[in-house]
């Protein structure tokens, strides 16, 4: 007896799976596009703190100059030391793109829509929508260390394995307060869901002036907690420990060049991305206000990538204003102040919605 594979075939071709998959292609070269921009965007901003001009000579004010360094990487030599262990030494920065790309596949973007008209029912602007989106994020991000940690080991170079082990140090310092700042949004969405948690953050007061829903306001130092964290955890200055030059030459990518050294970058600048993407939907109302979504879905999409902005200017700010710390100041702050703050603030925003509920 035979098997129809026509269910199958409907599914493959219906609009809904086209327009999934679109979506999930447009994401993806999103990133990519977003890592670039990025780059241009830290070069400008260091010059501008600096009183220099930055990139300006490969196109209009240097904005070809990101398109330039990808084929500069492109046709530079890969080298790699001799005594390095071969496959864990080009596993490591795929592993690191890798869960940097997949984390970002569950976080929402935008209200649901059916593109003018186009679908016959209206898909979410999400990769995958899960009920448990947190912890798949927290998860995939949580593994990130292992490509650094591997090509620290890998590159058999002292440099590169003092900036592997200081990677999953302060990785296991600061991701307790990072999951308990994820912990008080959670709390007050009453959801592991990350669209749940957007939609739950829609109310507003004085006519829509002001975004009385956001999470921000109950949970403000929840908020900074998560973006401190969340800096450590994206070895971004003043917590760039794992590749502290001025140390380490280059930490675990010292002994990286071509397009591995590529993964590497491209993975930091896209972990930048959904940092500053979970940090909009958990605390800044993703995609509602100030734009009200009876303007229509672009308006959403809008006003979530200029929350995104903002709070990726503030990572490229924090670069070029702080110092980096010692590195026994960097253990010391996250152990004895930011945990317990974490602690004490979840166990308030936890008493806060036991009363008023």
């Amino acid at each position: 007896m035979g098997v129809s594979v026509q269910p199958l075939i409907d599914f493959v071709t219906s609009p809904i799976t086209i327009a999934y998959v679109v979506l999930i292609f447009v994401v993806f070269f999103s990133l990519q596009i977003s890592a670039a921009v990025l780059v241009l965007a830290e070069r400008k901003v260091a010059a501008f703190a600096q009183q220099r001009l930055g990139p300006y000579r490969v196109g209009w004010w240097g904005v070809l100059q990101p398109l330039a360094d990808i084929l500069k990487l492109l046709f530079k030599e890969e080298l790699r030391p001799k005594a390095a262990d071969f496959w864990l030494f080009y596993l490591a920065p795929v592993i690191s793109a890798t869960t940097a790309f997949a984390a970002f596949v569950v976080i929402p973007f935008g209200p649901p829509t059916d593109l003018f008209g186009l679908l016959p029912e209206p898909i979410n602007l999400q990769g995958m929508d899960v009920n448990v989106a947190v912890l798949i994020v927290f998860a995939i991000t949580s593994m990130g260390v292992y490509g650094i940690v591997l090509a620290g080991w890998a590159s058999n170079s002292k440099y590169s394995l003092l900036g592997g082990l200081r990677s999953s140090a302060q990785m296991l310092s600061y991701e307790l307060s990072y999951g308990l700042a994820l912990a008080s949004a959670i709390l007050l969405g009453n959801s592991l869901s990350l669209r749940e948690i957007v939609d739950g953050q829609s109310a507003t007061m004085l006519g829509g002036l002001i975004p009385s829903g956001w999470f921000l306001w109950p949970s403000f130092f929840g908020f900074v907690i998560y973006m401190i964290a969340g800096v450590a955890e994206t070895n971004r200055a003043p917590f760039d420990f794992p590749e502290a030059e001025q140390e380490l030459v280059a930490g675990y990518h010292t002994e990286y060049s071509s397009m591995s050294f590529a993964l590497f970058f491209l993975a930091e600048y896209i972990n930048m991305v959904t940092v500053s993407a979970l940090a909009t939907n958990l605390f800044l109302g993703g995609w509602h206000w100030p734009f009200p979504l009876a303007w229509g879905w672009p308006f959403g999409v809008l006003n979530w990538l200029l929350k995104v902005a903002f709070l990726l200017f503030f990572y490229i700010w924090m670069r070029w204003t702080l110092p980096r710390y010692r590195y026994d100041q960097l253990m010391s702050f996250g152990w004895k102040w930011l945990l317990p703050a974490a602690v004490v603030n979840v166990i308030l925003v936890a008493a806060g919605v036991v009363y008023f509920s």
